[in-house]
């Protein structure tokens, strides 16, 4: 899979005469609250249709084309529901240009009976999908186009094995941007723990789909009453890495990792490994948010190279 099928338009007008027909128009926009990254519209239409519009400044159309790819690979595994994609653009307005990225808009629902269980297995399913159509033939992981995680680009390169793309593609840029943080005598324990990664994780038995960016944030209940993924920053790596961050900020019901676990057992020492995944999380908040995530961070170093 190299290209997704994204329909892309030159305005906001365009997109939705090609999507609603030629006698469309706006009726109501209702900001959204949520998110520090874009900014989010319910825009109800004439022809009594309701769509969700992500809007940001025209140089990050990047950001939408990147969810859209990661949505599409999420929705192609056919385990967890994610929102429809219907188009992306970009419009020059009559003050200031912007990107916009179209999707339906998803009314949420109460959690149905299960909802934990349910997320725990579709997860797990998603997780042992085939993931080969992601990345290209050059490596075991990656995807098959860069994106972000928040507002940080990442990088994702095809690498043959998962510790070489989890230091080279992840842990690696997130210390070169952090860097003056560091003291020298930190520096050099952070260069310690990057050249000793294969002695604190494992290869996993198979590559795995990932959604990136898995906290409680980025779940919802969709109309059924069963999880919704969004706003992912997928690709191509250790099933480990998404089940470490739904530990992160304070993590989700214990039904849910029971049923996860029956579903994809996990290798023996994950709870040891599962800080180390967080690390690269808890450096981009660092670099995104500042020192107040310094303490953390060199509390996860110490962890394994004290």
């Amino acid at each position: 899979m190299k290209q997704v099928p994204l329909l892309q338009f030159k305005s906001l007008a365009e997109a939705l005469v090609s999507l609603f027909g030629t006698s469309v128009a706006i009726r109501q926009t209702d900001r959204i609250a949520g998110g520090d990254i874009n900014k989010a519209y319910a825009v109800t239409l004439n022809t009594g249709d309701r769509i969700f519009m992500k809007a940001n400044a025209k140089e990050n159309f990047d950001f939408f084309k990147a969810e859209a790819a990661g949505l599409f690979a999420l929705a192609q595994t056919g385990t967890l529901a994610t929102p429809k994609i219907l188009c992306a653009g970009t419009d020059d307005g009559q003050e200031v240009g912007y990107s916009f990225l179209l999707m339906e808009y998803i009314k949420s629902g109460g959690r149905r009976a299960g909802y934990w269980e349910t997320l725990g297995r579709e997860l797990a399913a998603m997780h042992q999908a085939d993931a080969s159509a992601f990345v290209s033939d050059a490596g075991a992981f990656g995807f098959f186009e860069d994106n972000y995680v928040g507002a940080t680009a990442q990088s994702n390169a095809p690498k043959k094995t998962w510790i070489e793309f989890f230091r080279e593609n992840r842990l690696e840029p997130q210390f070169k941007a952090a860097a003056s943080n560091f003291s020298k005598e930190e520096m050099s324990r952070v260069t310690k723990l990057l050249d000793h990664l294969d002695g604190f994780l494992l290869e996993p038995k198979k590559p795995s789909l990932v959604h990136g960016d898995l906290w409680s944030g980025n779940v919802m209940a969709g109309p059924d009453g069963k999880a919704m993924l969004i706003d992912p920053a997928a690709y191509v790596g250790h099933a480990e890495a998404d089940l470490a961050m739904t530990e992160l900020f304070g993590g989700f019901e214990p039904a849910f990792y029971q049923a996860y676990k029956e579903a994809n057992p996990l290798e023996p020492g994950y709870e040891k490994r599962r800080d180390l995944y967080n690390l690269y999380q808890l450096l981009n908040h660092l670099n995104l948010f500042g020192k107040s995530y310094l303490g953390a961070v060199l509390s996860v170093v110490d962890e394994y190279v004290g």
